[in-house]
């Protein structure tokens, strides 16, 4: 028996070793598909989300658990900024590295427009898809809504959403007292998209309570069909813009009103993405940034959010308009529950990611730079940037350097300490103008203590940073037209 036992052992032992060594084979190739795998990248963008609307930056009145739980497994950063204060502007800045006035997109287009993204331009997507990413974009685009000027032409696989704001349409606040066929002569209806087509011509108000569901259904399902290699989704919602929508699954829930509503709704949506990132195991190798385009629509009162312990709101260049409240993940590579003060700006996204994941970048200049240090918490770390400057429209208005920010005499909109409207329908604003001002927004972070005098020097040298920056860049108030301005894409004629 003894004898008949041994070759029996000798095969199990043949067959464990085998098995052991198929186990590490697979488990090497595993780590070695890990590591050669560059990261996937998400940014969810908001619209008009304030400072102080999600709960790691002192949101009152509603709840938000996962973007909470974001900010405690990622790093919180206090001073990100966006190129300027209104929609297209913004995105233009984040998708392409440059500043909007570089390439020609200013303000917020609207559906008379004939111009949106140059084609010559490289957007985050078009980075990315050199190293065989998959792309989408769902949600509100704003860079153009022409065929030529959409999404599927700039560098996504796929697109699901509107082209432009949700307030443009014939329910707008300005023209909904006007007979129908009176209100569409200055706002058509929206649209709705998937991919080039346009699959729902008119979106009415019951459509748009779907949006932010429907943007979220896309994202999951994109994470699903893409888990097995790099990916690069987008997402930038239409909500919290006016005019408000939410869908029955969380109407009425927040002590807030309906913009409560809104933003828990937004908060269920950033947990169905990282939730799917976690299901699919994609958490350790996926960065995901939470950020908006500007701040509060103050005009709108209580369907606004609010800019917390900053000054003004969407459309001036305080920082209660382009101080935006962001959040980056990635559990194991950057610091849980950690902070960065340092400024930043989403300028900075697109060197970064094509860094990150060993893209080129584009010939042409962009003006972002690598801010990895900062995202990975090195100690230390400072900004890559000298100095960051805010335009409105054509007009250099501010700048900041360190912990300076200067502004120029500009005129801007301002409720003056007013409460805005109720129920949709907005007021005006007052008209005021600020003459050149220095701020120290480490003790300072309203912008209410001017410094100028007692800091002559500082004001000297980001002056003569801005007078660079004018030649490059331009400054309509002083009719210098920059040598960097590039054209933004245009229909033929």
């Amino acid at each position: 028996m003894r004898l008949q036992t041994i070759p029996t052992i000798r095969a199990l032992a043949g067959l464990s070793c085998a098995l052991a060594c198929a186990l590490y084979s697979t488990a090497s190739a595993q780590q070695a598909n890990a590591e050669s795998r560059p990261p996937n990248v998400v940014v969810i963008f908001m619209d008009d989300m304030a400072y102080a609307d999600i709960g790691p930056f002192g949101a009152k009145g509603y709840e938000t658990p996962n973007l909470d739980r974001m900010a405690k497994e990622g790093r919180k950063f206090t001073d990100f900024y966006v190129t300027q204060a209104v929609c297209s502007s913004s995105r233009a800045g984040l998708l392409t590295g440059c500043y909007n006035v570089r390439i020609g997109i200013e303000g917020a287009l609207g559906p008379a427009a004939k111009h949106g993204l140059n084609p010559d331009e490289m957007t985050l997507a078009e980075v990315c898809k050199q190293k065989g990413y998959a792309t989408a974009c769902y949600g509100k685009w704003h860079l153009g809504h022409h065929r030529p000027l959409l999404p599927m032409q700039h560098g996504f696989d796929d697109f699901y959403g509107l082209p432009y704001s949700n307030d443009m349409w014939p329910y707008h606040p300005g023209v909904r007292h006007l007979p129908m066929e009176e209100r569409v002569k200055r706002w058509p209806h929206l649209p709705l998209f998937d991919k080039n087509e346009i699959i729902n011509p008119e979106v009415s108000p019951k459509d748009q309570e779907q949006l932010t569901t429907q943007y979220t259904e896309h994202a999951v399902h994109f994470i699903e069909q893409h888990k097995e290699s790099p990916f690069f989704l987008y997402v930038p919602h239409s909500m919290v813009h006016v005019p408000l929508y939410v869908s029955d699954k969380f109407k009425g829930k927040s002590s807030r009103g309906l913009f409560g509503d809104v933003m828990m709704e937004v908060d269920w949506s950033v947990g169905e993405i990282l939730g799917a990132l976690r299901r699919n195991n994609l958490e350790d190798n996926t960065l995901v940034i939470f950020t908006s385009d500007n701040g509060p629509w103050l005009s709108y009162g209580d369907h606004a959010g609010s800019a917390g312990p900053l000054r003004e709101g969407k459309g001036t260049m305080f920082d209660g308009g382009c101080r935006e409240p962001t959040l980056m993940w990635w559990p194991g590579t950057i610091p849980a529950n950690t902070e960065c003060s340092v400024p930043a700006m989403t300028i900075d996204i697109l060197p970064t990611v094509a860094n990150l994941i060993g893209a080129q970048l584009p010939n042409h200049k962009i003006d972002g730079k690598d801010i990895w240090p900062l995202m990975a918490g090195t100690d230390g770390a400072k900004s890559p940037q000298e100095a960051y400057y805010f335009y409105y429209g054509g007009q250099l208005q501010a700048m900041r350097m360190g912990k300076w920010k200067l502004h120029f005499p500009h005129a801007y909109r301002t409720m003056a300490g007013r409460p805005g409207g109720t129920d949709g329908i907005p007021t005006d604003y007052s008209q005021a103008k600020i003459e050149l001002s220095l701020f120290d927004l480490e003790t300072d972070i309203g912008e209410s203590d001017d410094l100028k005098d007692q800091y002559p020097e500082v004001v000297a040298k980001m002056q003569q940073l801005a007078d660079a920056t004018r030649a490059d860049l331009g400054d309509s108030s002083l009719k210098i037209t920059g040598s960097g301005v590039r054209n933004p894409g245009r229909l033929p004629e």
